[in-house]
């Protein structure tokens, strides 16, 4: 079921604080974000990189003047697959009460749809090992488990 309601648009600096409540909004969220009021100050430090790299966007879905969505889009200029750029989505999230709408798939779509106008060859993201629900999300929508991941924390 789609939620044809649904608007997508780049994020403003007053959307931070609904972006940061859906991030922390899962089991491995609530470890990695600091979900206070007033929030700190990094996130809005960051939202603030993230404006001014043209390679980044960070899109909200919007229902009835309310976030319900997001993603961060990276358009990643490369030398391999003959000079192609990639797009990475990361980050992609919907409130956990507007879930099974059709909000993540519509972001998903908007996603690629920007990757390809913008040159890319390929979208890729990343999902944690522990997300088998997104992992099936991503796999009905054409994407196919294709890497292994690996990370070093700092």
């Amino acid at each position: 079921m789609n939620d044809k309601s649904v608007s997508i648009r780049r994020a403003r600096r007053d959307d931070v604080a609904a972006i940061v409540a859906m991030l922390a909004d899962d089991h491995l969220g609530r470890a990695r974000e600091r979900l206070e009021d007033p929030l700190p100050a990094f996130y809005h430090e960051a939202f603030e990189r993230i404006e001014r790299d043209a390679n980044l966007q960070l899109v909200v879905a919007e229902s009835e003047g309310r976030v319900v969505g997001c993603l961060q889009l990276a358009i990643l200029p490369g030398l391999s697959s003959q000079g192609g750029s990639r797009g990475l989505l990361e980050d992609v999230r919907v409130a956990s009460d507007c879930r099974s709408r059709g909000i993540g798939e519509q972001l998903v779509q908007w996603a690629v749809a920007e990757a390809k106008a913008r040159g890319c060859n390929l979208v890729e993201l990343l999902t944690h090992a522990s997300r088998v629900d997104a992992q099936r999300f991503y796999k009905r929508l054409g994407f196919a488990a294709s890497h292994v991941g690996m990370t070093v924390r700092f």
